[in-house]
């Protein structure tokens, strides 16, 4: 992992630790289905823009993550083009979960 992606890692861990997040999987449903991070919730990258004004009503800092952060990242621009500046890329699905296992 280059040292860039490091420190964004523990920045995004840092926010989880201190703040309440909302987690959103940017995948097809049907993969969502299949299997997902524990309290996330589904908005399809096909769909975001035609959602943007759900994002704006979240008050919460925003995690979004995909099956290998591709998808999240074009999210993460997409909803930042719209003004939405509380939204993060958390990378792959299991980046995420490893950002949310408590530290040992």
């Amino acid at each position: 992992m280059l040292f860039g992606q490091r420190k964004k890692k523990l920045e995004l861990k840092d926010l989880i630790d201190q703040s309440e997040v909302i987690i959103v999987d940017v995948r097809e449903p049907w993969e969502y289905e299949a299997g997902h991070v524990d309290g996330s919730f589904n908005i399809p990258l096909r769909t975001l823009v035609s959602r943007r004004d759900e994002f704006r009503k979240m008050e919460k800092p925003i995690i979004l993550y995909c099956r290998s952060g591709n998808r999240s990242q074009q999210a993460n621009l997409l909803l930042r083009a719209a003004g939405i500046k509380s939204v993060y890329n958390g990378g792959s699905m299991d980046d995420v979960k490893t950002l949310l296992k408590p530290a040992a």
